[in-house]
């Protein structure tokens, strides 16, 4: 058995209610009730989302464990507020306008348990993709080698039905545990989740994956578990760049055509709007040179559907997630 738990005790349950706001500035900070846990007004997300762009959040909160996020749920339908549920902010473009409502980070929400008898491993929604992916290699477990380059957490995976080289999430989870707006916990299985490329019945809905459950292959040589995670790891900084801020992979990929390939032969390798530009290494990023705003970005996505568009009669899907309001004419 193996156990791990976050540090820290910011955001967690408190024997003395309170409710408390304090001004700082144009900014407010809530105490939530019954908890040690503060909710910010006019957070900006810039600093949460792998872009480095958007604008703020009406009011934001990060929970540290399932009670608090429970409790933020309910201070949220009390306040009548929309819920926008945010992981590690890795396949998200944020308005620059930022986001309405009560945004919660499911970021800091970390446990994982290795059962060596079931060979399953059961993790908080918070736990990063890869970080997972090179422990269950150091401990001889395959199964997970694929994601090491998955730049996010087990919640947006899980949602997305994350995948590379083959593999996908939907291939190995057991179940999820979600949580929905009255607060009340259910798992789900990989069907009733409704998996398919790229995307699931959770995405768009109310509910907020809190933990996930999935089947590895426990007992192989940690030496060759831990090589196969490294090649992959290899070949994803090789051909696709991490030396500027992006969200991944920009668009689904339209078979049996990969989406690169479409934006690369259409000329689009280089083109550039403001501070966001096609990557040179892999078309189907677009990177944050400088400056970007979120704009930016998106009169960039709308620049290459339409492109690729009119020379292949294909009309790309983003895979990037949009929150907030854009301007629907670049």
């Amino acid at each position: 058995m193996k156990i791990s738990q976050a540090d820290g005790n910011v955001c967690t349950v408190s024997t003395t209610p309170k409710q408390k706001t304090v001004n700082s500035g144009e900014s407010k900070i809530i105490y939530l009730p019954g908890t040690d846990c503060i909710i910010k007004s006019q957070a900006s997300l810039s600093g949460y989302t792998s872009y480095r762009v958007g604008g703020a959040a009406e009011w934001y909160v990060a929970p540290r464990n399932l009670e608090t996020l429970q409790a933020s749920l309910e201070y949220a339908t009390e306040h009548e507020l929309t819920v926008t549920t945010l992981g590690a902010g890795s396949n998200l473009l944020v308005s620059d306008r930022g986001i309405p409502g009560l945004v919660i980070s499911t970021r800091h929400l970390r446990y994982s348990y290795f059962d060596h008898h079931t060979g399953q491993l059961t993790v908080a929604a918070g736990e990063s993709i890869p970080s997972l992916a090179w422990e269950a290699a150091q401990l001889g477990w395959e199964g997970l080698e694929w994601a090491v380059g998955i730049p996010g957490t087990v919640g947006g995976a899980v949602v997305m039905n994350a995948g590379a080289h083959n593999s996908c999430i939907a291939d190995m989870l057991v179940s999820a545990q979600v949580l929905a707006p009255d607060g009340t916990l259910k798992t789900l299985t990989p069907e009733e989740i409704g998996y398919a490329y790229r995307t699931s019945l959770l995405q768009g809905s109310d509910r907020i994956v809190t933990q996930a459950t999935f089947q590895l292959q426990p007992g192989a040589d940690p030496a060759k578990v831990l090589a196969t995670t490294k090649q992959h790891k290899q070949h994803r900084l090789t051909t696709q760049p991490y030396n500027f801020p992006s969200c991944g992979s920009v668009f689904r990929n339209p078979k049996p055509y990969a989406a690169g390939w479409l934006i690369e032969q259409t000329g689009l390798k280089g083109y550039q709007i403001g501070g966001a530009q096609v990557a040179q290494l892999h078309a189907n990023f677009i990177v944050n040179r400088g400056g970007a705003k979120a704009s930016d970005i998106f009169c960039l996505i709308r620049y290459i559907q339409h492109q690729v568009q009119e020379h292949w009669s294909i009309l790309l899907e983003p895979e990037v997630k949009m929150l907030g309001e854009f301007q629907a004419v670049c």
